[in-house]
């Protein structure tokens, strides 16, 4: 179905639209004046989504910038609060929307059950009123879900196929008026691998004809063991742990959210629990797998590693007016919120190196205040002497026994004492004989970010940009806040399999992060990697207490096939990963045509857009050409090379680390709708949307001409491509078949062609 015939569908002045995130709402608006008519459902595509001022969107050059539909309707908020009890889930849904078309409009109201048969006592409040619904069963719901697609020919419904829904109506909510719908229910959460999985269906967001203003989920999990792991695959949360409670939110605004919320917990007792979550496709193929890992929460009277921290702090001319009063916030923060037993000392640079004090100094009542002291009186003058300063705070740690940390802060070039960025780089390494992690925090565009990135990477660090229209303090503040309590440092994981034969290898490779680590009090460690041989096995993990060394193991076993898709999203984690690594071994070791292919081949199979793979996404470019593509690929990655500072540098090296860490294979949102794809400008810092390639499920899809193509399809298995026409008899036994393994991807207007198992199929709209 054409892009222009979904807009055009009316009927009787009749048009249908969604209502997301608690519900998928099948609508009736009526004219003034004029009887209730028989709805006609229409699917609200990707081309007709609202432009957003962020992120900045490409549209194929002879395809129109989309057009805001007549008559719509506004997400205001939606808000999910939900209690984990066990395995059982007490879940409070929170929406107010608001009528933004010129008729009147009647909701009905249609929610898809995370899982069959799971969900009981549920109620539905309208503006504080209780409303009758009606909770029908997987059968019923089947029925239900084609009844719909059938008679509107829209295929929007059918990803719910299979499932439970409940449905309900709401009527009248006329023009510029706003109703708040509150859903109550309880829900058994599902168990795998020994997880407890909640899920929450948000991605019906994404036929919304306008960004959500405002997306809270918040998730509190009790329970009468310590809670240990807690990680969501899908979206990017923050984590807020007490022993036996912890509490996960998801906040976003102006977005238009792509993918259900799942949120994963585990108990357990001892000081470190981990947990091994593993995923094989094919048995022609390395598995993949996710390790979980999280110490035991700190109790208040809990003693914490004690640990020293050197604050360098740039005080140049650069950094006058308000960047100065922000480091100096900085610094405050982290004097105030040393411990018991920790080392200290801040260094303040120019062209001249100044200290708090001569040597570090044991934290207490006095040293705080005289520290304080040191801080207000810093005033912004002078050249950068990096080296100098970077000398001095690591000429002070002298105990390798103790976790060492240096916050290293400039806005700019080395323009004083040692210049050369190779120079600098080896010096600092060489002075560092305990260890010390430096975290580098680069402030402004002015930066040289290569420098940065060197610094952190050869001594055991990591990088941070701070954008001019940031708060230094803040991020500062939230870094230190993560990291103020180690409780293993040096970390090192080993796999060992069980009767492990010494010619079949290591069992696992390609872990990232790859290097040793420390492990905070707090922190949810997430390692990924690949594995060759399927089976038992034991993790160790060893790391510092103090002096003291000391070793834990952990039992794993790695699925020799998966039967289905519940732990896809550990591939797309691991190779949004292996992405980053990619790009930082380019970046800081140079040009290397096998390194160039992989990153082709990675971004081309799971949508993961580059600044230096984003042309994948232009309808004339054969996104199977590997070696052409690799070619501008490798001439894209010349800007790297070059773009030592200045807005091209900052955008790139940040947009690299934020994939070497990704906490979650999160699919992007924003204005691109649905499944559509986000990468990082080089040259603008700033998010692009582009509509020809959508991230679905565990696949990527690239528009070409009027046809969805997976990426995994061939040029072979495009000629014997079995054709399936939409609303057929075939079509809907297809759906039930294969559930939403296959009807996740069939949700679109325009035909698709993707490979299911063995077969591969093309999905075709009528004629």
């Amino acid at each position: 179905m054409s892009r222009q015939r979904c807009k055009h569908r009316r009927y009787q002045g009749t048009i249908a639209t969604f209502l997301t995130g608690l519900v998928l709402a099948i609508g009736f608006l009526l004219s003034a004046g004029s009887a209730r008519g028989q709805g006609l459902l229409v699917n609200v595509t990707p081309s007709e989504q609202v432009r957003l001022p962020r992120p900045t969107f490409v549209h194929p050059p002879h395809r129109p910038a989309p057009s805001i539909p007549h008559d719509s309707y506004k997400i205001q908020s939606l808000e999910v609060n939900a209690k984990l009890i066990d395995s059982v889930a007490q879940v409070q849904v929170s929406q107010t929307f608001v009528n933004t078309g010129s008729r009147t409009m009647e909701v009905a109201l249609v929610f898809p059950l995370p899982y069959d048969g799971a969900i009981d006592r549920l109620t539905l409040m309208v503006d504080g009123k209780e409303l009758a619904g009606k909770l029908l069963s997987k059968e019923e719901a089947r029925r239900r879900y084609e009844e719909i697609v059938r008679k509107n020919q829209d295929p929007a419904l059918l990803e719910w196929l299979g499932g439970g829904m409940f449905q309900t109506s709401v009527f009248p909510v006329p023009p510029g008026q706003e109703r708040k719908v509150v859903l109550n229910y309880t829900q058994i959460c599902r168990r795998d691998q020994g997880v407890t999985d909640f899920v929450f269906p948000l991605s019906t967001a994404k036929y919304s004809t306008h960004a959500v203003e405002r997306v809270s989920v918040r998730v509190t999990i009790e329970s009468d063991q310590k809670i240990k792991n807690v990680y969501s695959p899908s979206h990017a949360i923050d984590i807020k742990r007490e022993s036996k409670r912890a509490t996960a939110v998801y906040e976003t605004k102006n977005e238009i959210p792509t993918a259900d919320f799942r949120l994963m917990y585990d108990v357990g007792d001892g000081k470190l629990s981990a947990k091994v979550l593993s995923y094989r496709p094919s048995t022609k193929e390395d598995g993949y797998f996710l390790l979980l890992a999280a110490p035991q929460i700190i109790e208040e009277n809990d003693e914490p590693t004690a640990k020293t921290v050197v604050f360098v702090v740039d005080r140049s001319g650069s950094m006058s007016g308000q960047k100065i009063e922000q480091a100096k916030g900085a610094a405050k923060f982290l004097v105030n919120n040393l411990r018991k037993g920790d080392l200290f000392n801040i260094i303040a640079y120019d062209d001249r190196i100044e200290s708090f004090k001569p040597e570090l100094q044991r934290f207490d009542d006095k040293s705080r205040a005289e520290a304080l002291g040191f801080v207000e009186s810093l005033y912004a003058g002078g050249s950068t002497n990096i080296d100098g300063a970077l000398s001095a705070a690591l000429g002070q740690l002298k105990d390798s026994d103790r976790p060492n940390y240096v916050l290293f802060m400039t806005d700019g070039l080395p323009t004083a004492g040692e210049t050369n960025e190779s120079r600098i780089v080896d010096r600092a390494q060489s002075n560092n004989r305990v260890r010390a992690r430096v975290i580098a925090f680069g402030v402004g565009y002015d930066v040289n970010s290569r420098l940065l990135d060197k610094l952190a990477r050869s001594n055991y660090g990591q990088s941070e940009y701070v954008r001019p229209n940031e708060d230094l303090e803040a991020r500062v503040a939230k870094l230190y806040r993560r990291m103020e309590s180690p409780v293993l440092t040096e970390v090192k994981l080993a796999f060992v399999r069980d009767e492990a034969k010494t010619e079949d290898g290591p069992p696992v490779n390609r872990l990232y992060p790859r290097e040793t680590f420390d492990l905070f009090a707090g922190e949810q460690l997430i390692v990924v990697g690949r594995y060759k041989k399927p089976g038992s096995a034991h993790v160790r993990v060893e790391g510092s207490v103090g002096k003291e060394r000391k070793e834990f193991a952990f039992p794993a076993e790695l699925a020799k096939e998966s039967k289905d898709d519940t732990f896809a999203f550990i591939e797309k984690l691991w190779a949004t990963r292996r992405v980053g690594e990619i790009l930082d071994q380019l970046d800081l070791k140079g040009k290397n045509e096998e390194l160039v292919k992989e990153l082709v081949e990675l971004s081309t199979r799971h949508g993961i857009l580059t600044p230096y793979t984003s042309f994948l996404a232009d309808e004339t470019v054969d996104f199977r050409a590997t070696a052409s593509n690799a070619t501008t690929a490798g001439k894209n990655l010349e800007i790297l090379e070059k773009s030592a500072d200045g807005i091209s540098g900052v955008a790139q090296r940040a947009a690299k680390g934020l994939l070497q860490n990704a906490p979650a294979a999160a699919a992007p949102t924003g204005g691109a709708g649905y499944g559509g794809n986000v990468y990082r400008d080089a040259q603008t810092d700033r998010d692009v949307a582009v509509t020809t390639n959508r991230n679905v499920g565990n696949k990527s899809f690239f528009l070409r001409g009027s046809q969805w193509i997976d990426s995994t399809v061939t040029e072979e298995q495009t000629k014997k491509a079995r054709r399936v026409t939409q609303f057929t008899d075939e079509y809907f036994e297809l759906a039930r078949k294969h559930g939403r393994q296959l009807t996740q991807y069939l949700v679109s207007d325009e035909p698709v062609l993707v490979n299911l198992g063995d077969e591969t199929l093309l999905v075709e709209p009528p004629k």
